[in-house]
């Protein structure tokens, strides 16, 4: 059980606008427009104490105080990183942490935001999968993050240091919690809330089929799929999870939801691991299923490549390729026509990079102690 759940106060960082509404109207008996207020204190001023919000009556702070909280996660250790990434360590209950990236770069600042103590999955070359998973995080958990920072960075005088993106890249599939991703998703894109447009929050998921039709259904953020294989053996190997959802199946799914949100483009995310994917055979096949996307939608550019060299973290026998491989793998799309910038790595002086999350997770799986068991023998997750 969290921390931000263990009492029978309402913490109202576990509602959206609606159910902000909801909860004043039937719970409290006030008229809807107070959640509004509400929520501009908690979210625009960073205000967590009732009896600070002095455009609310004494009578409402009162029953707010008797009903309700306004409880976040608790900051356990933060790192700022050489290149301006910013890292924070937090506390979701007495026993798990996850973490949360800043990553400032030329007129933008995205946070990478966790959606589980660990993660479901066991993709081989992520370090957030080697810790196991222990549970979900709630709303309050997840739109936590972006409040904790938010408020630091409303508290940095540098204009550049603005928060304008949220990726749900953090620790865990974001669609193995759907619901409480959903409504976390709805705050940060809420006038109200965060105000980001719906393109600038971008959802990453390792190909759950269904609930990218559901998501098609109710939310209008960008999609963003981990891809890192062009055929269903290497990705099976890889992303084990596409022994469920193969490569066909997952594509149309993505066209599907391109289809549904007026064909806008999905991102394809590739990490680039020295002799596992990075071959010009590897290239090609990609160019193939690229190409075949943006045909399904008569669109130039629908699918698009974001390629990531792979960081390496303790215990992995995944390597980075060398940057004469990474440059011509990439010179093989664009040969092709396909747009595939290299993400340039931020943040590995302090562990912040794509791929190397790792909170603190009491692990409900075996997986974290194979993992250690493996590094004691002397081995670690590479493809078999």
């Amino acid at each position: 059980m969290s921390d931000l759940a263990a009492t029978t106060k309402q913490n109202l960082l576990d509602l959206d606008r609606e159910g902000l509404e909801r909860f004043f109207a039937d719970e409290l008996g006030e008229k809807r427009f107070r959640a509004h207020q509400v929520m501009k204190w908690i979210h625009h001023r960073h205000v967590t104490d009732f009896e600070q919000m002095t455009d609310l009556g004494k009578a409402l702070r009162a029953k707010l105080h008797e009903r309700a909280e306004v409880r976040v996660p608790q900051v356990q250790f933060e790192k700022p990183s050489a290149d301006g990434t910013h890292k924070w360590l937090l506390a979701m209950d007495g026993s798990n942490a996850v973490e949360t990236v800043y990553i400032p770069d030329k007129g933008r600042g995205t946070l990478c935001v966790s959606s589980q103590v660990g993660c479901g999955l066991n993709c081989t070359f992520c370090s957030t999968a080697t810790q196991g998973f222990n549970r979900n995080l709630s709303t309050a958990e997840i739109i936590g993050q972006v409040w904790v920072a938010a408020r630091h960075l409303g508290n940095v005088p540098h204009k550049q240091r603005r928060l304008t993106n949220v990726v749900m890249m953090g620790m865990g599939e974001p669609l193995m919690n759907f619901d409480n991703v959903v409504r976390a998703m709805s705050v940060m894109r809420d006038d109200l809330g965060y105000g980001l447009a719906n393109k600038r929050v971008t959802l990453s998921t390792s190909g759950l089929v269904p609930q990218i039709d559901r998501l098609a259904e109710v939310s209008d953020v960008s999609l963003a799929v981990s891809l890192h294989a062009p055929n269903d053996e290497l990705r099976t190997r890889l992303v084990p999870l596409n022994r469920k959802y193969p490569i066909a199946e997952l594509m149309e799914a993505c066209v599907r939801y391109a289809q549904r949100k007026r064909g806008e483009s999905v991102t394809f995310e590739y990490t680039l691991m020295k002799g596992v994917n990075d071959q010009p055979e590897h290239a090609r096949e990609l160019i193939r299923l690229m190409r075949d996307f943006d045909n399904r939608l008569q669109m130039k550019d629908a699918a698009k490549v974001n390629l990531i060299p792979f960081n390496p973290f303790p215990g992995t026998r995944y390597e980075r390729p060398d940057d004469a491989a990474i440059r011509r793998f990439q010179k093989l799309l664009n040969d092709a026509g396909r747009i595939a910038p290299v993400r340039r790595t931020r943040g590995d002086d302090i562990d912040a990079a794509c791929g190397q999350l790792k909170g603190q997770v009491m692990d409900r799986t075996r997986r974290q102690s194979e993992f250690r068991k493996r590094l004691q023998q002397g081995g670690a997750g590479a493809v078999a």
